[in-house]
């Protein structure tokens, strides 16, 4: 499995139960806040758990202006890779 799986699997892992979705529905091109609704708390609670799994410092408010879940999996691959 590549890194890019796995922070996918990781973030779909902790988002599908926050947003109220079975991990088959979750997907790249998802939107956070128009296919999700997403709300602070979520991007609080998926930066953490994936802080936590990679042991890496992801900035909030940087994640948070990602548009899809694809984005935001791009952004924690380039973080792992710094």
């Amino acid at each position: 499995m590549s890194q890019r799986d796995e922070v996918f699997e990781m973030l779909v892992e902790r988002g599908a139960p926050l947003f109220g979705k079975s991990k088959e529905e979750m997907n790249e091109d998802m939107r956070f806040v128009e296919d999700l609704n997403a709300k602070s708390v979520h991007y609080s609670q998926i930066t953490t758990f994936l802080e936590d799994k990679f042991d890496v410092e992801i900035p909030y408010m940087t994640f948070r202006r990602k548009k899809t879940i694809g984005e935001a999996v791009d952004y924690v691959c380039d973080l792992l890779e710094e």
